[in-house]
């Protein structure tokens, strides 16, 4: 937020927005953004998973995009809506990794316990790591997404797949650069993105 009105911006798209752990009072650090918010008239718009899981610029479209994959399909259903995209591509598991690498602009931690030459791959961004015993019943023989617990690792190797994990942030930064870009095409106005890494 503050970042934002340092460079004047009036419309902030956010892909987690302000309310983490739900509704709460409004003091302490939540209190201080929103003040900076209301006093410089900056606009917030805050899409979490509607972002992720929309089929032109969701984090996991965009991402799929990304890696020149093709005929992605929905798939790993959370309360009636599926959340990842699958897809069927035969590629040698470190091309694959170099890709995401390069879509990513970081390292990926790589979990090579899968095919080296890929067969199914699943993406879902963000921190989706503890739904692999899902994703490998799906058929999925490699799975990217951004974050893990550690017993995924584990998990990855009993069931001979492949987890590649490429950061919680890093995998959800495509949906608001997306959707900017959009919005800025369709009402012509200038968009830039204010990027806040956070290691993780």
């Amino acid at each position: 937020m503050t970042e934002a009105q340092k460079r004047d911006i009036d419309l902030l798209i956010v892909h987690h927005g302000l309310f983490w752990p739900g509704l709460q009072p409004i003091r302490g650090a939540l209190r201080r953004q929103l003040r900076i918010a209301f006093e410089n008239d900056v606009a917030l718009y805050s899409a979490h998973l509607p972002l992720d899981i929309h089929p032109k610029v969701g984090n996991n479209a965009q991402l799929v995009a990304a890696l020149g994959l093709k005929s992605a399909q929905p798939f790993l259903e959370e309360k009636g809506k599926p959340v990842g995209l699958k897809t069927r591509a035969s590629l040698p598991r470190i091309q694959l990794v170099h890709k995401l690498q390069k879509a990513l602009n970081g390292p990926v931690k790589v979990f090579g316990f899968g095919p080296k030459q890929t067969r199914s791959i699943g993406v879902v961004t963000g921190a989706a790591g503890s739904e692999i015993y899902r994703v490998a019943d799906d058929g999925i023989d490699t799975f990217i997404t951004g974050e893990a617990p550690h017993w995924a690792a584990v998990a990855a190797e009993e069931l001979r797949m492949n987890l590649l994990l490429g950061g919680h942030y890093a995998t959800e930064v495509f949906g608001v650069k997306a959707l900017a870009a959009h919005l800025s095409k369709r009402f012509r106005i200038p968009w830039e993105f204010i990027d806040s890494p956070t290691g993780l």
